[in-house]
């Protein structure tokens, strides 16, 4: 292909291309590749790709630095035009002006965790008996809690996700849940959330789904029949909060954040926890122990008599 032809536009529909078709990444996280490519052509200025060095690489991170990015976002964006360029060089010879990029240092932020009392207090006030509806709300957030599912995980359950099954214990109930890079992974579901499941299936989402001429498989319905989204979910979280009187910020990933702490409280292996997550890397995983370090130095130092000075 001749060199004067290969504008980014075109170089960076082919990349999403393969990362959608080859990769199978969501739609979301090639949402947030297209963000990082659209910030770095605008940088770019029409510069072209083939003319690129290691110090425009090197500007454009001072650019995002000067622009107040975190260095996690920095990462995030180095990582993006580290693929970017890998691919631009396989398929269409495009030098790659990245192998100089080295990871910033980033502080990693500890997940916050909500108390077993605070979950409690928002399934309890999901619920209200003036709008039947919002069974399927207490039912989604005993789900969240039971599961570590990610919020599109939560709005892509379907019915025949859910099953029955026999163990030494006797019968659980299981659930199939859809990750990233189009990852199937099965997890557990407690007493609790399958009981709300049950009574949401039972009592409401046949009303809903009437509403809608077409079948729908999903297990969560909005008011018309069709599959509830993920801001739907997002805006039923922070209703519940606010109604449960909870001041800090709670989105639906809170509950993973939760799930993934109280296990590891709890004893559970980080081996375990990894898998029922959908980790692909423990490291991943591991943030959470960070958690329950900083619980064990603080109770020691608060008991041992020789802790502090």
């Amino acid at each position: 292909m001749d060199m004067q032809a290969l504008t980014f536009d075109l170089v960076a529909t082919s990349f999403l291309n393969h990362l959608a078709i080859e990769r199978g990444l969501s739609v979301h996280t090639i949402a947030a590749y297209r963000r990082d490519l659209a910030k770095f052509e605008n940088f770019l200025n029409g510069k072209a790709l083939q003319d690129l060095q290691p110090q425009t690489i090197a500007d454009f991170e001072m650019a995002l630095k000067a622009a107040l990015a975190s260095p996690a976002s920095i990462n995030r964006i180095n990582s993006t035009l580290r693929s970017f360029f890998k691919h631009a060089l396989s398929e269409f010879g495009i030098a790659n002006p990245t192998f100089e990029i080295s990871p910033s240092q980033s502080n990693r932020r500890l997940p916050k965790a909500l108390t077993v009392e605070q979950i409690m207090s928002l399934i309890n006030v999901a619920y209200r008996e003036s709008e039947p509806i919002t069974l399927r709300d207490q039912a989604m957030i005993e789900l969240l809690y039971s599961s570590g599912a990610r919020v599109s995980e939560l709005v892509g359950i379907n019915l025949a996700d859910i099953a029955k099954s026999q163990s030494a214990d006797g019968e659980i109930t299981t659930l199939k849940l859809r990750g990233k890079g189009s990852k199937e992974r099965i997890v557990p579901l407690g007493s609790f959330a399958t009981k709300a499941i049950t009574d949401y299936s039972i009592r409401i989402r046949p009303m809903l789904a009437a509403r809608n001429a077409q079948a729908n498989p999903a297990l969560f319905l909005n008011s018309r029949g069709g599959r509830l989204t993920r801001q739907s979910a997002w805006n039923m979280v922070m209703k519940a909060a606010k109604n449960a009187g909870i001041d800090i910020h709670v989105s639906p990933h809170v509950f993973r954040h939760s799930y993934a702490t109280h296990l590891l409280d709890g004893g559970a292996d980080i081996r375990v926890v990894q898998e029922l997550l959908g980790h692909a890397s423990v490291t991943t995983t591991q943030i959470y122990t960070l958690i329950t370090i900083d619980k064990v130095r603080e109770s020691y130092s608060l008991a041992h008599p020789r802790a502090r000075g």
